[in-house]
This record gives structure tokens, sequence and C-alpha cells, in this order.
């Protein structure tokens, strides 16, 4: 896959396949090229070459209805304009599964609250949007992902405005969705995080892959060195998760 902003590459061969009944974490510099892929796979952005696949099928062929019914996106905020209360946001989830402009049903206000209740924000249902902290406000924008009930959740930073437990809750919600058949694929800036919640580690710099596979594969530190300039040491946990410790920054190969 390419994509071009006028002169500027913004990413170049870039390939990577999700399968079903995996999380795969996306990571690298910032403008390493993670929220143009991110607007490729959602159809706002058209690459120059290359194709995004669901199941097989181009999702440049998917109606706008079939494609929200397949994928779920997570932004890393949204800004509301109008008062909507979070338990409103979350059954806007729904509507992908309503015919043309029904009212959503009983079913679907069930499962929306079954939603809210899943990243423990169920108290918030009734609070308008505008009141809500940065963290709440990502719980909602989680919520709602898992109400649309896709086959593929696409996760921009979704635990970087929480505190360490609803990072905890979100992290189990995506991998309880990967187990039960979905895919999942989540930008994180915490590779350590990344690493213990991913079952695969994809990292993006300039706008190329610089490398793809298993989290303690990946996360080395020549190649850290290599793709974020900075000096780190990786650490393993008790149980043989990586542990990324940062140590200075270093020198990229373009700064040279």
């Amino acid at each position: 896959m390419a994509v071009r902003f006028g002169a500027r590459v913004v990413l170049s061969g870039v390939s990577l396949e999700l399968a079903a009944g995996e999380v795969l974490g996306l990571a690298g510099p910032n403008g390493a090229g993670k929220t143009t892929l991110f607007r490729v796979a959602t159809r706002v952005l058209r690459p120059e070459r290359g194709a995004v696949r669901i199941a097989g099928a181009p999702a440049s062929a998917l109606a706008r209805r079939e494609l929200a019914r397949r994928i779920a996106v997570v932004p890393q905020d949204v800004t509301v304009p109008f008062p909507f209360r979070a338990g409103e946001v979350v059954l806007m989830g729904r509507a992908p599964h309503r015919k043309g402009l029904a009212f959503e049903t009983a079913a679907d206000v069930e499962r929306a609250r079954a939603c809210l209740a899943l990243v423990g924000i169920e108290s918030l249902a009734d609070r308008p949007m505008l009141a809500l902290s940065g963290g709440e406000r990502q719980l909602v924008l989680v919520a709602r992902a898992l109400a649309q009930d896709p086959q593929v959740l696409l996760l921009d930073e979704p635990t970087a405005h929480l505190d360490l437990r609803h990072r905890a809750v979100v992290l189990e919600r995506v991998r309880e969705f990967a187990r039960a058949g979905g895919a999942a694929l989540v930008v994180s800036h915490d590779l350590t995080l990344a690493a213990r919640s991913c079952n695969r580690l994809a990292l993006l710099a300039g706008g190329v892959l610089a490398a793809c596979g298993a989290p303690g594969e990946v996360l080395n530190p020549p190649l850290l060195a290599r793709v974020f300039g900075v000096e780190a040491e990786v650490l393993r946990a008790p149980d043989g998760a990586p542990l990324v410790i940062p140590r200075r920054a270093t020198t990229l190969p373009d700064d040279v």
C-alpha cells in the first residue's frame, strides 16, 4: 500500500494482515504514518496503490452501512457538538444494524446498556458528553464500538487518557473480543502495554513497515534505536513479557 500527500510519500510498501482471533499492535514514532494507515483502513483516505480487504472483499466495494457493520473505530477523542448523553452516543453504535431511519429496538437499548457496563461506566449513561472528562469520553467511544458488534475493531490510543484500572478493563475487553473471533488493531505508544495485550506488534517508521512479529522478537534494543531514536533496555517480566525502559535519546538515521 502507498499513500502520497502531494510530493510527500506518507506510506510506502506497507502490507499488513489482521486475522480473526488476533490483537495486532501498531506502534511507531510521531509522523510514522499510523494515523494515515488508520484513515485508509476506514476509507477516509484512498491509497495511491494497494487496497484494504475485509474477509477477501475490497472495502471500497462495500456500502457505508455494510462497512460499519464490519468495522468499528475508536478514535483518540471526538468532538460532540450537541449535548448528547453518553448512553445515546453508545446507542448510535447500533445504527448500522437498523433499516433506514428506523428507531432503535428494545434489544438495541439493552445491548448499549450492556456495553456501558462492560467498560464500567453504566453510571454515566445519562451524563452529557460535554460534562465528561477525557478519559470518560474515551470509555464511551469504546462502549459504542463494542455495541456496533463488528468483525474488526480499530482502536487509536484507546488507553491514552485512562487510569490504570480502566486501562486494564479496556484491554481485557479487546482481548475478549478477539477470543470470540473478532480481529483488533490497536495503535499505542506504550510498548510495554502493547506487548502484554497484543499477539503481534508492527512497527512503522518513515512510512514503511520496519518490523512485524511477536512482541518478544520485535522489541529489541537495536530495532528500537533505529525506529524511535532511543537507547532502551528491554527486560523480561516474571511471565516473560517484554518491559521497555527508555534510557536516553539517540540520533535517528535520517538525522545523520
